[in-house]
């Protein structure tokens, strides 16, 4: 038996180490003045031990922690 977990989007669709996704709303960073729009492109997400985060990093932010709900898969 495994214990892998598995990440899903806003929309249901899979995620895996390495894919791209896109913003669904316009995400406001804690501790910095940023904004990220919505629709901005995100490459190359890393999974987190929590099936309701990724981890990525922007031009702007690095080491950033985002909320799966508010992603699609690009």
């Amino acid at each position: 038996m495994t214990d892998e977990i598995i990440v899903k989007d806003s929309n249901g669709t899979k995620l895996a180490d390495g894919d791209s996704v896109t913003l669904v709303k316009d995400l406001k960073v804690k501790g910095t003045s940023e904004t990220l729009k919505r629709g901005a492109l995100i490459k190359n997400i890393r999974l987190t031990g929590n099936p309701d985060e990724i981890e990525c990093s922007t031009k702007q932010v690095k080491g950033l922690v985002l909320r799966t709900e508010f992603l699609k898969k690009a």
